[in-house]
């Protein structure tokens, strides 16, 4: 009798295992490709910072720091007060215009005003959804791209040129700023 049940429960031992890689087979065919969302970043504004009296050099600014208007700290997508020649900016993916306040040679005093020098600068555009997959659904393109410099009375920006008016990733430059 003893017997009879040890092959029993192997028998049940076999059929269970069985019927669990069968399931686990299926289990991992029914994912698919379009489960995981790689490629659904919505593009970042690449910015670039060359030298006005020679175009054709990178120029870093001075302890840079960048504040989009209506916010009161520094975009994240940099360290604040570094000295950069290029940077990544988030553009706003809700309305068609995103402004930014670009400080050089940024700085505070003791309580915490900005000293450095700031011009401010308005992007437009139109926004395009575009359909990446199932798993990432719709990511913000943007369109005629176009950027405005606001002069002040103390303006270090020289000029800015918009290289690319349309901005569907993060590969090259979209705007050549030149001080």
């Amino acid at each position: 009798m003893c017997n009879r049940l040890l092959s029993w429960n192997k028998i049940r031992s076999k059929r269970f295992a069985i019927w669990f890689g069968i399931a686990s087979v299926f289990f991992f065919l029914a994912c698919e490709k379009d489960d995981i969302c790689v490629d659904g970043d919505t593009p970042l504004l690449i910015v670039t910072f060359y030298n006005s009296a020679d175009p054709s050099l990178a120029k870093a600014v001075n302890k840079l720091r960048v504040i989009g208007i209506e916010k009161d700290t520094p975009v994240g997508t940099f360290s604040d007060r570094s000295n950069r020649d290029s940077i990544a900016l988030p553009l706003k993916a809700d309305v068609e215009r995103t402004g930014f306040v670009f400080y050089k040679d940024s700085a505070s005093d003791e309580a915490g005003i900005e000293l450095g020098n700031p011009d401010t600068i308005y992007f437009d555009y139109k926004i395009q959804s575009v359909f990446v997959s199932r798993a990432c659904g719709f990511v913000p393109n943007f369109e005629d791209f176009s950027a405005t410099l606001i002069s002040d009375e103390n303006t270090w920006i020289d000029s800015l040129e918009v290289k690319q008016t349309r901005i569907s990733n993060a590969t090259s430059s979209h705007v050549s700023i030149y001080y």
